[in-house]
Order: structure tokens, then sequence, then C-alpha cells
């Protein structure tokens, strides 16, 4: 006779949520300081006046060289995290990156610039997965897209509050003192992340009982629900078409979201007729502003709904129309509008994204799964940055550099639709699942 699974019982007002309160917010802040350095620098680059004689080419360089360097740990991070310890993997990364925050602005060549950001996006490159891994541990999947998309808002927050903070920075110091105070902030939020974050529920101190128990039997359902992981090896996740296909996504997608976020500063400028760092910051924050919110709006929809790949194809979609239309239309207050819809759009998919390995792949090959998606999907953020600079530089317009990145849009936009078509399942309430255990 089949042995019963435990049956989880659906959250009711009495479970509390205190990990909604603790988990995120902590780790929100920790990865927008990680995300400060990718801000600073794009507001940076259009006022360093030739200091270190960077062409458009070698700016698209300077972005794009952080990724070669992030693609080294995140595999092995994640497995870290997994079988190690998540809190402990991060602090010792905050450390690190916040020291190589600050070295990068010593640097007295354009090959030591290069150098400076290949080390920091070595050290930067194992946190993502790893909190990942972290999330994983205390939400269930039918929360995972919302509590990523709550970490992940790190990432607008981050340019909403930096970029005017880096333009005003820039009015009253050098671009060298911008990059090494930004070095600081990790080093003392790392204090903070020790004392306040721990691997799973019964490791808190301050959870209750009845909600550890509640996220433990949820996580649980949620696993063996799952197919079978094969024999249990890493190579299981290598070997899954979906795990392809998500490399292949977020690939095409992050060429086109750091293509887009690294040159919009620039464009700003431009449209500002070459105004003040603090106008151009101030001016920068706000189609972040505007995405913060429809990012957080997505990932709640998409865990309402189960409906993932809509919720990462169909704001790309609009995404590429925003981002051709930006190129041919006329006028500064259109030409913002569209800048705000296409970083609304690029923002949008990151929480239902990462919710989708979980869904797929059972606990033991996930970790590997997401450093593999994150390490080979990052790449694109060296070919966006250098594709456009080099592009401008070659025809004297970005109108071209953007057209290709709309092309790359287009891309993950069909391999989500296509190729992950029978892939997805949708995510059930626990409500659901206990009416059918019952």
């Amino acid at each position: 006779m089949t042995q019963a699974r435990p049956i989880p019982q659906p959250s009711s007002p009495a479970t509390p949520a205190k990990r909604w309160a603790y988990v995120i917010p902590v780790a929100a802040i920790m990865y927008m300081l990680a995300y400060l350095d990718r801000n600073n620098v794009s507001v940076i680059l259009p006022y360093m006046h030739g200091d270190l004689e960077l062409s458009n080419a070698d700016k698209g360089l300077v972005g794009g060289v952080f990724f070669v360097g992030y693609v080294f740990l995140q595999i092995p991070a994640a497995i870290l995290a997994q079988r190690w310890s998540a809190r402990k993997t991060v602090v010792i990364l905050m450390v690190a990156w916040g020291l190589a925050a600050s070295l990068s602005g010593l640097v007295q060549t354009k090959s030591q610039f290069y150098a400076a950001r290949f080390v920091l996006g070595f050290f930067e490159g194992g946190v993502w997965p790893a909190v990942l891994i972290l999330l994983a541990s205390w939400f269930p999947l039918r929360e995972r897209a919302r509590a990523n998309a709550l970490w992940m808002a790190c990432l607008p927050l981050s340019s909403v509050l930096m970029a005017p903070l880096s333009g005003w920075m820039l009015d009253h110091a050098s671009w060298r003192w911008v990059l090494v105070l930004q070095g600081v902030p990790p080093l003392v939020w790392a204090v903070v992340w020790w004392f306040a974050v721990a691997d799973r529920p019964a490791q808190a101190r301050w959870i209750s009982r009845a909600e550890a128990d509640h996220v433990e039997r949820s996580i649980a359902a949620d696993e063996a629900a799952k197919p079978p992981a094969g024999s249990g090896s890493y190579l299981d996740a290598v070997r899954q078409k979906s795990v392809l296909v998500l490399i292949g996504v977020y690939f095409f997608w992050i060429t086109g979201f750091y293509g887009f976020n690294l040159w919009l500063p620039s464009v700003i400028k431009e449209l500002t007729h070459n105004g003040s760092s603090t106008e151009v910051g101030l001016l920068t924050a706000i189609p972040f502003t505007v995405a913060l919110g429809v990012m957080i709006a997505n990932a709640a929809w998409s865990d309402r709904t189960g409906k993932r790949r809509q919720a990462v194809a169909v704001p790309l979609v609009v995404g590429i129309v925003a981002l051709l239309l930006g190129q041919a239309v006329d006028g500064a207050l259109p030409r913002m509008l569209l800048l705000c819809v296409t970083a609304a759009a690029v923002y949008a998919p990151y929480g239902p994204f990462w919710a989708i390995p979980g869904q797929l792949l059972r606990f033991e090959v996930v970790a590997v799964a997401m450093g593999l998606i994150n390490a080979l999907g990052n790449l694109g953020g060296f070919a966006g940055p250098y594709l456009v600079g080099w592009l401008t530089d070659a025809t004297g317009s970005s109108v071209t550099g953007f057209a290709v990145l709309s092309g790359f849009l287009a891309v993950a936009v069909a391999l989500v639709t296509l190729g992950l078509r029978t892939g997805t399942r949708p995510v059930r309430r626990l409500s659901d699942q206990a009416a059918e255990g019952a």
C-alpha cells in the first residue's frame, strides 16, 4: 500500500510571515550595494572626459568585461550555498567585492581599469545564485516569483537612489572618489548580513515555530510534486532541454538589458543637451522608478496565474517596440516616455524568469542549473554594452546599436515562447493541492 504524503495546509491569517520582513529587505539592500558599482560606472562614463582616453567601444568594454569575470564563481558559489551555507558564502564575497570596488578608483591606465572591473565581476558573480538558493529555502513555489521580484527590486531601486547620488557626487568630487567610496557600504552591510540572515527557517531565531513548519511543509510538497532528478548528479541539470533553453533566453535578454542600461545615462545626457551630471542622474532615476513598480506587479500576476512564460515574453515584446520607436521619434518628452517603457519592459521578467528553474528542477540539481544559467546568460552583459559602443563608433549614431539590441530581445521572446512550450506547469495553490490530496 502506497504511503500517503503529508499534505501541507493552506496558509491562513494565523500563519505568520515574518520572513517577508526579515529575509527580503536584508538581501535586497545587500544586492543593491552590489549593483551600485554597475550603476555608478554607467553614470560616470559620460563624465570621465578622456582621463583614461576611452573611446565609445572602450567604454562598452569597461561595462562588459565585468561580466567576463562574473562567470567564474557562478556554479561554485551555487554549490557552496546549497551544500555548505548561502549565508557564509555571501558574506565572504561581500567583503571581497567591497575591497575590489574601492580599488577600481585607483587605476591609472585603461588596462588597469579593465582588470579592476574583471576582478570586481569575479567576486560579485557568486552572489546572485547563492541568494536564489537562500530564497528557495524560505519561500515555496507559489510565492517564489514575488520573493524573487521583491529581492530583485534592488536592481531598479539601486538606480533610482544611486543615479542622482552619483551625479551629485560627480559635481563635487572626481570620478575616482566616487568609485573608491562605493566599496565602503558592502563592508558595513556584511556585518548586518552575518547577524540577520539564516540559511533556513529552522536556524533563524526570530521566526516562530508555526511559520518555520509551514515553510518546510510547503517546500517539501513542492519537491515531491517535481519529476525525479535522474541520478541526482549535477550533470542532470545540463542534460535537460529546459535548462539549455533558459540559458539562451537569459543570454539574449540580458544582452538587450545591459546594452540599454549602460547607455541610458548617455542617451539622457544627449536629450538634455549635455546637462549637468546631477540633472542627468535625476532624470536617469525616472525610468527605473517606473520599472520598479512594473517589475513587482508582473511578478504578483505571475504567482497568481502561474503563467511564467507569458510574464517573461509579453514585457520583452513591449520592450522591443519601445526600443525601436525610441530611435524613430523626435522630441525629448516622447523619447523619455519610451525610455521609461523600455526600462519597465526589460526589468519586468526578473521575478517570473527565476521562478521557472525551481518549478522545473528538484533542489538537488537546481543550484548548478541556476549557476549555469546565470553564468552563461550574463555573458550577454558583455555583448550588449560593447555592441552598442562599437556600433556607435562605427556609424556615428546609437540607432544601429539599439536596433541590434531589439533583435536580441526578439530571440529571447521566441525561445521562451516556443522552447518552453511543454516544459512549464502552472503553479498550483496549496489549497488546491490539499483538496486533491483529500
